[in-house]
């Protein structure tokens, strides 16, 4: 952990009770601040808040006082799903007081070589990848941390100038992190994400370029470059770019050419032995190991991890095999996008259990992938109806409703035959019925589990 004194004095208000706030909020005791926690409501744990008051951080839960805007603040560090107009937040941003994540927090205290991945799928994968290929040929320690569920500024206080720490950030987190410097930045890809919060396409894009903005050229972006849209964001960006290609549009980085996997005309291995199932999962490959060989990994430890690691848990993750059907969960696919692409992963029928929050669009992308792969529907939670009008549309001749993703696994299960897969691939967000994408993948499996009596493989 680097020492600084930025904070020594001064007056910081951390809203948001989550596991980067809390960390926050003691850190900057650490550092020498005057702490304020805030959160609109009061945690069922009541050692949440003894703990913070231990450290001699004041506590306000149960709502958002406008009055905390008026009592001097130096610095507000945010929980990152909390947006810009919550009417707290818009008086600060009116007050132009300073206003972070726990992201730059972490950044500030870090003294090691940081590697981090935005985009707006695969992020968790590639950072997992990536973590496991450097750590496999490094004599140091490597870690990760940030939006894969590991608090940044915590896992940064453990580590020393020689140890590296990939970081998955969220546009949520990069809005707040205005110094962050990674030495290798990866986006893995951009659609059309979080629209509700950044308002527009471009504030997104901007959210997502903040990865690089600091960065030279001597430092390094590795960008998807499969689009030429991508392309051209890119180029916005001063550090050297190094692109990588499923569909062999550069020789310039790592790429797939053929069904085998090149780092820069140089052969590592087969695509078809990387042992994560579909397209995206080659790309996600791709671009850890242009992230690898960057770091000097050697091709030996690289094929290791890729036909030996399994999966990130709820992003197409396999759970069981029972009486010739296969379960997946891919509770992360909160959007169209990515369920599109978890779609393309299967030549076997899929029966598939989707829906969750409406957040205003319909589904008419996802026709012509339900046409090719799905045999029966399963539709649930605030958007079913319009789910359900993309399937019809697709001419499914099994469609079912059902109260939510925990239900409609028996009914899955009804209308299933051997040598199926059942998915769990929502496409939307899960707050209309649960607090979290996580929350909403483990009571997928308990329900798989209690289906087929038997446990999920690990």
């Amino acid at each position: 952990m680097k020492e600084i004194e930025d904070y020594q004095g001064k007056k910081a208000l951390v809203i948001g009770f989550g596991i980067s706030g809390l960390n926050a909020a003691h850190l900057l005791v650490k550092l020498g601040a005057q702490v304020t926690a805030n959160d609109m409501k009061t945690p069922k744990d009541p050692r949440v808040v003894a703990d913070l008051k231990a450290d001699g951080i004041t506590v306000i839960t149960g709502s958002n006082p406008l009055s905390l805007a008026d009592q001097g603040f130096d610095v507000v560090v945010k929980n990152p799903g909390i947006p810009y107009d919550n009417p707290l937040v818009a008086k600060f941003v009116e007050k132009k007081t300073p206003i972070i994540t726990e992201a730059e927090l972490g950044w500030e205290i870090f003294d090691g070589h940081l590697v981090s991945v935005t985009g707006s799928n695969g992020k968790t994968t590639t950072t997992t990848l990536t973590q496991l290929m450097l750590a496999k040929s490094s004599t140091h320690t490597v870690k990760y941390a940030g939006n894969i569920g590991v608090s940044f500024s915590k896992v940064a206080e453990e580590l020393g100038p020689d140890d590296t720490l990939v970081t998955e950030l969220s546009s949520f987190q990069l809005l707040g992190a205005p110094t962050i410097h990674p030495h290798i930045a990866i986006i893995t890809n951009i659609f059309s994400n979080h629209l509700d919060y950044h308002k527009t396409r471009e504030n997104y894009i901007n959210a997502k370029l903040n990865i690089t903005r600091n960065q030279t050229k001597d430092d390094f972006l590795i960008m998807n470059w499969d689009r030429d849209e991508w392309q051209e964001i890119a180029r916005r960006s001063q550090a050297t770019i190094v692109p990588f290609s499923r569909q062999d549009k550069s020789h310039e980085g790592s790429y797939e050419e053929n069904g085998d996997i090149y780092w820069r005309g140089e052969r590592i291995m087969a695509a078809k032995d990387i042992r994560l199932i579909g397209p995206q999962n080659v790309e996600n490959a791709l671009a850890a190991i242009a992230a690898a060989k960057l770091s000097g990994v050697a091709n030996e430890d690289i094929v290791s991890v890729l036909t030996t690691f399994s999966g990130v848990r709820h992003r197409l993750q396999y759970v069981l095999d029972y009486k010739g059907r296969r379960f997946y969960n891919d509770s992360k696919s909160t959007d169209i996008e990515a369920t599109e692409v978890a779609l393309q992963g299967f030549k076997q029928p899929v029966i598939l259990l989707a829906g969750g929050l409406d957040r205003g669009y319909t589904f008419e992308r996802l026709v012509p992938y339900f046409k090719k792969h799905v045999k029966a529907i399963i539709v649930f939670g605030q958007c079913k109806d319009k789910m359900k009008d993309a399937a019809e549309q697709a001419g499914i001749s099994t469609i079912l409703e059902s109260e939510n993703a925990i239900t409609a696994v028996p009914a899955a299960w009804k209308v299933s035959e051997p040598g199926d897969v059942i998915l769990l691939s929502p496409a939307n967000a899960s707050w209309d019925q649960f607090p979290s994408f996580e929350v909403r993948g483990d009571r997928f499996i308990e329900a798989v589990e209690k289906l087929t009596g038997r446990k999920e493989n690990n």
